[in-house]
């Protein structure tokens, strides 16, 4: 992609974001259309500068940008959905719903983050979460074999998650290096420090387009929707900042987090992996970890894990000793 048409995509996208900021089932219908209509309206002029001109619309232009490899299938999927609750909205019989904007959303987020990559010029890596995957190392030369994971999501309190997120962004702040922060992600987390996560967030995506090399933008992005439990969202930017940076540790744990919090343990095990092997001294890596293993059932393994990361909170998982049961504080924001 050329990167004026990108940013122009961008510029186009960014019109929108308060109207998918609102995008809320609970909305009157009537509005809750006007909105989708106009994020759709936004979403095609984006594509339009994607394409350096088009008088297509609709699954055209979608397909259009897709023939010309500007789209990978799942963000013309997401699209595609999109516009087909577009074209719901858009008639007078029918009440648009909770499916509708999450639909709208999606497609927004899968582009907007699609986009962002782009701007990039580092070669993709794609992103797998498997539920079973081949022995992995670590740094300290220990492995452990596959085993299948037990599914179960677990429910979380969000005004403590704020509080945690709050605590874990000032902490952040102080001991993340200058030189991996831009000027936008440093302001970003001193305004998430502050409780003013809606100014934070699009902080972190201005910095994610200043700042192309960069994966952090994106991984505080993600975070920030794990822990408000919008978890497809959380897992665009995530992989987002993996694609952009295939060797960050920092997108690689919260991945895993999020994995965990979906009961993906497997998947969990296998990115906590990663994010060690990125950074041998990452001790939440190695104590979510062994949070998993046990989750897994592995119960002597994991304890081996959350003694060598030390002091935290996953010291919480030792106590549970058999697979099922749900120790407190697993994972925090």
């Amino acid at each position: 992609m050329a990167g004026q048409d990108v940013r122009s995509a961008l510029a186009a996208l960014d019109a929108a974001r308060p109207v998918i900021a609102r995008l809320d089932g609970s909305r009157h219908p009537e509005d809750l259309a006007a909105d989708i209509i106009e994020s759709w309206s936004a979403v095609e002029t984006a594509l339009r500068s994607l394409v350096g001109g088009s008088s297509l619309s609709g699954q055209a232009l979608v397909r259009e940008a897709r023939s010309r490899q500007l789209l990978t299938l799942e963000q013309a999927n997401s699209l595609v959905q999109f516009q087909a609750a577009r074209d719901r909205a858009s008639r007078t019989d029918y009440r648009p719903n909770a499916s509708d904007a999450a639909a709208a959303r999606a497609g927004y987020l899968s582009l907007e983050s699609g986009l962002m990559s782009a701007l990039n010029p580092a070669p993709v890596a794609s992103v797998q979460t498997p539920r079973s995957a081949p022995t992995t190392p670590l740094p300290s030369g220990e492995s452990f074999a596959p085993a299948g994971g037990r599914f179960r999501s677990t429910p979380w309190r969000i005004g403590a998650i704020a509080l945690v997120v709050a605590v874990v962004a000032g902490i952040v702040w102080l001991v993340v290096p200058s030189s991996s922060r831009s000027d936008g992600t440093r302001e970003g987390l001193r305004l998430l420090a502050q409780g003013k996560r809606e100014v934070a967030r699009d902080v972190f995506k201005k910095a994610a387009r200043d700042n192309p090399r960069s994966a952090l933008p994106l991984v505080y992005i993600g975070r920030m929707y794990r822990d408000e439990q919008r978890y497809d969202s959380a897992r665009v930017y995530l992989e987002a900042a993996i694609r952009r940076d295939p060797k960050s540790g920092p997108a690689f744990r919260e991945l895993a987090k999020l994995l965990f919090l979906q009961g993906n343990y497997d998947g969990a095990r296998v990115f906590f992996v990663r994010a060690a092997q990125a950074d041998a001294g990452d001790k939440e890596a190695l104590g979510y970890l062994g949070c998993t293993l046990i989750r897994m059932g592995r119960v002597p393994e994991g304890q081996s894990f959350i003694r060598r990361a030390g002091p935290g909170q996953w010291e919480a998982c030792a106590m549970q000793l058999a697979p099922g049961s749900v120790p407190p504080g697993v994972p925090p924001a």
